[in-house]
């Protein structure tokens, strides 16, 4: 078998054993209609996380405020990678307060947090979660299978049964796509446009 084959079977793998898990597809499910109620109520989503897991926030963000499969009007959404932002407030409160302050400058009562974290133990995404909290914002973590210290501080937790990141960043993008096209067909309710 080639290392492509192995690679492919295993990420396919992960996202079947999503598909037969009750209980992450009824946190999807809620994650789904908490997101339409946060638009319907005139509010947003902010989303973080580090490395790949920015570039996972920026996307479900760009297809939110952007385009997805269908012409609608832009959701309000924002991924917390403005560089200045970031190497400021690295600079004069440390790294683990970046996310933190952007919530914080952003964020208000009825908004979601989206924080990414593959192993649920990032201090900049559990302070940017805990800060949401604060606000009264409902926070939805998305993680690897254990959570981390994250979980304790979500509404809604996206556990992907994985342990390996490339793994656990495949299924999560995933499920940001299926949660646009679920938001756009709730929302706007016409033929896609492809």
């Amino acid at each position: 078998m080639s290392d492509l084959k192995k690679y492919l079977e295993s990420s396919a793998s992960v996202k079947q054993q999503m598909s037969n898990d009750a209980a992450l597809n009824e946190q999807i499910q809620l994650m789904i209609k908490t997101a339409v109620n946060c638009f319907q109520s005139g509010n947003k989503i902010i989303l973080c996380g580090n490395g790949g897991s920015t570039c996972d926030a920026m996307h479900i963000a760009e297809e939110l405020t952007g385009r997805y499969h269908l012409d609608r009007p832009p959701l309000p959404a924002i991924s917390l990678n403005d560089p200045a932002h970031i190497t400021c407030t690295a600079n004069d409160y440390g790294f683990e307060k970046i996310f933190e302050r952007g919530v914080e400058a952003y964020g208000k009562k009825g908004d979601l947090l989206f924080a990414f974290s593959t192993s649920g133990n990032s201090k900049n995404v559990v302070l940017a979660a805990q800060k949401a909290k604060d606000l009264e914002m409902k926070v939805i973590a998305f993680t690897g299978v254990y959570g981390g210290v994250l979980k304790n501080f979500c509404d809604i937790w996206i556990n992907v049964p994985s342990e390996k990141t490339s793994h656990i960043q495949e299924a999560h993008i995933t499920i940001g796509h299926y949660l646009i096209e679920q938001i756009e067909n709730t929302m706007f309710n016409s033929e896609v446009n492809t």
